[in-house]
């Protein structure tokens, strides 16, 4: 991916040996100087190109936090906890993570008038009876996971108005993408091609009219570099593809893709699931530039081949 209209800078990535981190901290090393932060409870090293500089620690950890922004033009903000359920089963934690920690990010680079770019969610809108969802929509989040992402937006607005400092938080749909298809990143996309090329029946949660917006992890990585540089701070945009497919069509998809015929099996839904989401983008290309290019079909190619290889 080229970075031409973002280079020569120094860049720190909070969370970088993880998923959506360590394809930003990949993207930025080609033409960036590149710190990441991460305690690797959760990311990998050998996500890392080698001429990153590593810092292994915790971003809850001010003394660590100073030092690794220290000097930096931009610090992108990716560490979190991920899992929705996880954050319903440990709300402390995910406060401490998704909470105290980006505090903690917008008050060391208030202090150096380091630009932040925050890495929300979706999930701050809820579940919302209407789309495609604008950045102007209700915000009322239905899990630990979306307040604390909406809290962190709300810092952010305050610490620009505030203090002036630059901050763009990015309400990211669902992510999907290589290096995201096991563990806590996983989701639908994950579980249905594990399934499916270990020849299990695709489990569809409910039945199956629920829709999602997917965007692939290249396209959240453009709309962080067009955020590092936009004047547009202080608010939200939402960084998805502005298209909603159905569970149901999403196990068709990857069925084709994989190139298996393997059954559907529907289970019992989860309770307070969200319907409908899908992105509303005028914001994001008027105000950033930002334009998708992996339509779902193509993206989960490009990603099983990165897999295989």
């Amino acid at each position: 991916m080229s970075t031409d209209t973002f280079s020569g800078r120094r860049v720190l990535v909070t969370g970088g040996g993880g998923f959506i981190g360590s394809h930003l901290a990949s993207a930025l090393a080609v033409d960036n100087h590149v710190r990441v932060l991460d305690d690797f409870s959760t990311g990998r090293r050998a996500n890392l190109p080698d001429d990153v500089t590593v810092i292994e620690g915790d971003v809850r950890d001010r003394e660590t936090l100073d030092a690794a922004i220290e000097g930096v033009d931009v610090v992108f903000h990716e560490a979190a906890m991920v899992s929705v359920p996880e954050s319903i089963e440990q709300p402390v934690d995910c406060h401490e993570l998704n909470g105290t920690a980006t505090v903690n990010v917008f008050d060391c680079a208030r202090r150096q008038d380091t630009r932040v770019v925050f890495a929300s969610s979706a999930a701050v809108y809820g579940a919302p009876d209407d789309v495609p969802i604008g950045e102007d929509a209700p915000t009322e989040p239905n899990s630990p996971y979306g307040f604390e992402k909406y809290l962190g937006e709300q810092y952010a607005r305050f610490y620009t108005e505030e203090y002036g400092l630059p901050t763009v938080p990015l309400r990211y749909f669902n992510v999907y993408g290589p290096r995201g298809l096991d563990g806590e990143y996983a989701g639908v996309i994950g579980t249905f091609v594990r399934q499916a090329q270990a020849g299990e029946p695709l489990t569809v949660e409910g039945d199956g009219t629920q829709t999602r917006d997917f965007v692939h992890v290249d396209d959240v990585v453009r709309a962080n570099l067009l955020a590092a540089t936009t004047d547009a701070i202080g608010r939200p945009f939402n960084v998805g593809t502005g298209r909603s497919i159905s569970i149901n069509e999403l196990a068709e998809t990857v069925r084709d893709v994989v190139g298996t015929d393997i059954a559907v099996e529907h289970v019992p839904g989860r309770a307070n699931d969200i319907q409908q989401s899908e992105a509303d983008l005028g914001d994001a290309r008027e105000l950033l530039g930002y334009e998708p290019s992996l339509p779902l079909r193509k993206g989960l190619e490009v990603t099983l081949d990165a897999e295989q290889t």
